[in-house]
């Protein structure tokens, strides 16, 4: 909501020079570049998820079971 009352009425600017010439109107400039963003960081995640889901998992995750030694986390009280 700050960025379209910005957009729509305008910032002030420390010279106090009107400045609605050098204006660049929200709509469609600043919408399609935030939905190119927004849809850029979408697919990202979904490749990240879908084709490698294990590249931000533990190593550890990887090593098989061996039920016959207890881990080394593990202390007996």
């Amino acid at each position: 909501m700050h960025l379209v009352f910005l957009h729509e009425v305008g910032a002030n600017n420390p010279l106090g020079v009107n400045s609605f010439g050098d204006r660049v109107s929200f709509h469609p400039y600043y919408s399609y570049k935030d939905l190119f963003g927004i849809v850029f960081v979408i697919f990202l995640l979904m490749f990240l998820v879908l084709i490698f889901p294990s590249v931000l998992g533990d190593p550890e995750n990887f090593i098989p079971a061996n039920p016959l030694v207890t881990p080394v986390h593990i202390i007996p009280e």
